[in-house]
């Protein structure tokens, strides 16, 4: 009866330790690409966030602004779709970290067979193993730490992902520009042949006068083949850096008035505190102080205690505890300490390192802009120059006093200048972009890929 009665309640132990375990669904990977072909297919919800009134939805019917671009490729950029599962899986990790082993229950029934005892012999016992108890709480502080290392680094590669979406955008604005420059001056060029070839034609002028015309001709027709390229992959890396198909377009604004923030020393100074990177080279840092404690915690002993008893064959009960230890001879968990001092020692240096190249490449960043805003000075002036003379000489032409050929390099001289504002204005958007990027400003705080996009299958 007895033996019923254990039989029955090791069975409802099982089946009650069974019923909160998972179950296994199939989860398929996709036969086809996703990529869409316009950005109504996209999200363009960017989630509230801090102290934000509610979430933001970006127009696709208008042109969107470079800041607007950066903020589409980063909620649905390709590269940007493991996050969610990452971040669940630090998580996963705390939970581990959390969770203390289970109790170990061991139980021997012997069956009587024959000789001078009476009945059957049952020995119980039920035990925890205290070392994970004593490092229960470094190992819990290092998990939460590696949490939040885990959240700054996503943060930080979204924050990549939208500086180079705007600059793309950047780039593609530029080089329309660029591109109707260049056209323009083409133009020019074949309006110059067809009059020198309508002279030659008649005898005014020497078919010589053609060749340095023909020459500029092919090189404005090589630069405008070469501006469309890289207009082209420029357009194709947005697009795949997005997650449309290579033949998407949608409409980009100009960019507003580049301004550099007031406290950019100060934006230096607390670089540790607010770049994503930085931050969470300072939280696995702390990860890896807490395991080196827990390493050092861990020169416990592995050991056991709790209740045990049972009865004989002879029906004598007895009852205590029961303990189970390691002998600390050979092993005082060097291995393990020696390794985490020395993860910790390399982490310390990589933070010193990426700090120092973070300061060091804000300043070099600032030292660029100021070099890049006196020629840009200089080549506003220039071209506002340039142009002058070229409607002085479109005034003399109109009066008879100059030559087409010399017209036409007056005005290929100004669109030249005009070039040449453009690059450095170019230039000049890039570097102060890439400044914000380094000084930890011009993005969200928060992360924008949401954890709840994760699939749990």
């Amino acid at each position: 009866m007895r033996s019923s009665r254990l039989l029955i309640t090791g069975v409802a132990g099982l089946a009650l330790s069974l019923g909160g375990c998972a179950t296994y669904h199939a989860f398929p990977l996709a036969g086809n690409a996703n990529l869409k072909s316009s950005l109504d297919q996209l999200d363009l919800t960017v989630p509230a966030s801090g102290s934000a009134a509610g979430s933001i939805k970006i127009n696709p019917e208008k042109p969107l602004s470079p800041e607007e671009v950066g903020l589409v490729a980063v909620l649905n950029s390709p590269s940007l779709a493991s996050q969610p599962g990452q971040l669940s899986a630090a998580r996963a990790g705390l939970l581990s970290a959390t969770l203390l082993p289970n109790p170990s229950l061991g139980v021997d029934y012997e069956f009587y067979l024959g000789g001078p005892a009476t009945n059957n012999s049952l020995a119980a016992s039920l035990s925890e193993d205290i070392r994970s108890i004593v490092t229960y709480s470094p190992r819990v502080k290092a998990a939460k730490a590696r949490v939040g290392q885990v959240k700054a680094d996503l943060l930080w590669k979204e924050w990549q992902v939208a500086q180079k979406a705007q600059l793309l955008a950047v780039d593609i604005n530029a080089d329309r520009s660029e591109l109707e420059t260049r056209r323009k001056e083409l133009d020019l060029l074949d309006h110059e042949v067809s009059q020198v070839r309508a002279a030659t034609s008649q005898g005014n002028l020497a078919l010589s006068a053609e060749a340095p015309l023909l020459a500029a001709q092919a090189s404005a027709q090589i630069d405008i083949s070469t501006t469309e390229m890289t207009l082209l992959r420029d357009w194709q890396r947005l697009d795949a850096l997005i997650g449309l198909d290579p033949s998407a377009r949608f409409a980009i604004a100009k960019s507003g008035p580049i301004k550099l923030p007031s406290d950019v020393n100060s934006l230096i100074k607390t670089l540790p505190n607010r770049r994503p990177d930085l931050v969470a080279f300072r939280l696995g840092y702390q990860a890896a102080n807490q395991n080196v404690r827990e390493a050092i915690l861990g020169q416990f002993p592995a050991f056991s205690i709790g209740p045990a008893g049972g009865w004989d064959t002879s029906r004598v009960y007895s009852a205590g505890p029961v303990i189970s230890m390691d002998l600390p001879i050979f092993n005082h968990n060097q291995g393990k300490i020696a390794a985490a001092r020395a993860t910790r020692s390399q982490l310390h240096a990589d933070y010193q390192a990426r700090l120092d190249r973070a300061v060091g490449t804000s300043n070099d960043l600032l030292v660029r802009i100021s070099k890049i805003k006196d020629d840009l000075k200089r080549a506003r002036a220039a071209s506002k120059e340039a142009d002058s003379q070229a409607k002085s000489a479109l005034e003399a032409y109109t009066q008879g006093n100059l030559g087409q050929r010399d017209l036409t390099d007056y005005q290929t001289t100004a669109m030249a200048r005009d070039l040449d504002v453009l690059n450095y204005q170019k230039a000049l958007e890039e570097t102060t972009l890439a400044l914000s990027i380094e000084l930890g400003t011009g993005f969200p705080k928060t992360m924008i890929v949401s954890s709840n996009k994760v699939n749990h299958s």
